[in-house]
C-alpha cells in the first residue's frame, strides 16, 4: 500500500521498519476517515498525503538528525504535522502536540492510542500562553511548526519554548529567504541565530522548499511572547 512512499523516503536516507510502516498505514487510514467528518486537511488523496504529509514531515530529520532521547514541540500541529511521523520516526522522541483547535486533538489523541505511541502529550492551547508557562518555557530541544505564520511572527511563538541551545524548525516555502531577512530584528530581540537555509526537493514536485532552523543563542526576554494576538497582529 505504502511502497512507493518507502522508496521516496530512501531518496532522503530513512529507513522503515515494517512496523513504522504499518503505522503509517493506520494514520493514513484514520485520516482518510476523520477527513470525511472534519476538515483536517485539504489532502485527500492517498498518494498526496503520503508525499505531501508524511514524507514532508519525515524530512524534517535532515537538519535535526537523530531526535531519540530528545524534545521536541510542535505548535499548532493540525492534524499531527510534522510532529506525528517524526515520532513514528524515532519512537523515543518525547513529543508535545500544541493545537488550539479543541476538536482536532481529538482526533490526534486516537491517532497517538491507535498507534501504540508513548510519551506524547496533546495540548489544547494557545502558543502565547505556552510560551508564558514554566511547564513548557524553555523545555525542548526542538520547536518546530509548518504553515502557522510568517517567520518574524513564529519565533516570537516557538524561541521561548527552546531551552538555551534548542532550535526553531520552520518548513518555509519558495519565500523562505525574504522571511528570513525580514525576521532579522525579532531573532536578534529574542535570542535566536540563524542558520544557513536547507533546501528540500520532493520526488516529482517542482517546488523547492526550505528547512529554516533558528538556534536560540540567548535567553528570550521575559515579555516574550506577548499575549494572545498580539505577535500576529504587531510582529516585531
Amino acid at each position: 500500500m505504502l511502497a512507493e512512499f518507502v522508496r521516496e523516503t530512501a531518496v532522503f536516507n530513512i529507513t522503515l521498519s515494517p512496523e513504522q510502516i504499518n503505522q503509517f498505514e493506520r494514520y493514513q487510514t484514520l485520516l482518510l476517515d476523520w477527513n470525511q467528518r472534519m476538515n483536517l486537511t485539504a489532502i485527500r488523496e492517498p498518494r498526496q498525503i503520503q508525499q505531501r504529509h508524511f514524507l514532508d514531515a519525515l524530512t524534517c530529520s535532515l537538519v535535526t538528525g537523530d531526535l531519540n532521547g530528545r524534545s521536541l514541540i510542535d505548535v499548532g500541529t493540525g492534524a499531527g504535522f510534522p510532529g506525528l511521523p517524526l515520532k513514528i520516526l524515532f519512537p523515543d522522541m518525547r513529543l508535545t502536540l500544541v493545537e488550539s483547535v479543541v476538536k482536532k486533538t481529538h482526533f490526534l489523541e486516537v491517532v497517538v492510542a491507535e498507534l501504540g505511541l508513548r510519551d506524547v502529550v496533546i495540548v489544547p492551547e494557545r502558543a502565547e500562553l505556552l510560551g508564558q508557562d514554566v511547564a513548557h518555557r524553555a523545555q525542548y530541544d526542538w520547536a518546530v511548526a509548518r504553515a502557522v505564520a510568517e517567520l518574524r511572527i513564529l519565533v516570537e511563538y516557538l524561541l521561548p519554548l527552546c531551552r538555551l541551545g534548542g532550535f526553531v524548525l520552520a518548513q518555509k516555502g519558495a519565500g523562505a529567504a525574504e522571511e528570513v531577512a525580514a525576521a532579522g530584528r525579532a531573532m536578534v530581540e529574542l535570542g535566536g541565530t540563524v542558520r544557513p537555509l536547507f533546501p528540500v526537493n520532493l520526488p516529482q514536485r517542482k517546488e523547492t522548499h526550505y528547512l529554516v532552523v533558528v538556534e536560540k543563542t540567548a535567553v528570550t526576554p521575559d515579555t516574550y511572547p506577548r499575549r494572545i494576538g498580539v505577535p500576529a497582529k504587531k510582529p516585531l
